[in-house]
Parts: C-alpha cells; structure tokens; sequence
C-alpha cells in the first residue's frame, strides 16, 4: 500500500471513529411532561385548592434518576421514578399562583396554576377563589 493510500485511510477510519462518537446520541434523563391533577377537588375559577390533595405526574424520558419537584422555586421533594412516571402528592397551603416544576437531571417542564381556599368534604374538596 502506498503511503498516500494509507495516509486516506487512516483519515477516513479517524473521520468515520469521530462521526460515531459525536453523532450518537446520549441517552439523557429528562422531564417530558408535567401534569397536575386536581383529584376530587371542583372549583368556579379553579380546581385547585388549599388543604386539598393534588397530584403532580412527571413522565421521563429516562425512568431511572430521581426526579425534583418544585412549588414558585422551593424544594417540595425529590421522587424516585417507577415505570418512567413520578408521582407527588400536592397539597397547596397558600392561595394565588403556583409554578410548579419537575425537573431530573437539570431538563425540566413546567406547569402554572392558580389556587383557591379549599374546603374538604371527606376525600373531595370545593374551592372557592383562585
């Protein structure tokens, strides 16, 4: 072999070795979405409600690193995912807005929602405001 011939060669093997490496893609963690769920709670302007039991629902890319909730930027708790969902359950214990977070492994969604004074009834809750 010629050493032009193998001079392209190994510039074809190196060029074709660095494609693979950076054209594979990383199997990163990641929130692909975030739910809230309001449960039995019912409301005029809201369903959301304080002293009322909500769900927060993250669904991953990634089921295998803990999953971070947040309610306006503080910590509410760190989840460990089962069958790539993370479950919390939520009970808002001011009114007005929430921004709610879940992030795992620094990707997150976000969700914004406004809560009312809540009133339980057993396992359901009337809301009034928000």
């Amino acid at each position: 072999m010629s050493d032009r011939k193998f001079a392209f060669a190994v510039a074809a093997t190196g060029t074709a070795l660095l494609a693979m490496t950076i054209g594979t893609p990383s199997a990163s963690a990641a929130v692909s979405q975030l739910t809230v769920e309001p449960g039995l709670s019912v409301g005029m302007a809201t369903n959301y409600g304080t002293g009322c039991t909500h769900h927060l629902v993250a669904r991953l890319s990634v089921g295998l690193e803990p999953v971070s909730f947040y309610d306006n930027g503080v910590l509410l708790a760190v989840v460990v995912p089962l069958d790539g969902i993370a479950n919390l359950a939520w009970v808002p214990s001011s009114t007005g807005p929430h921004s709610l977070a879940a992030l795992q492994g620094g990707v997150g969604r976000g969700a914004d929602v406004s809560v009312g004074k809540g009133y339980r009834f057993g396992e359901s809750c009337v809301v009034t405001g928000g």
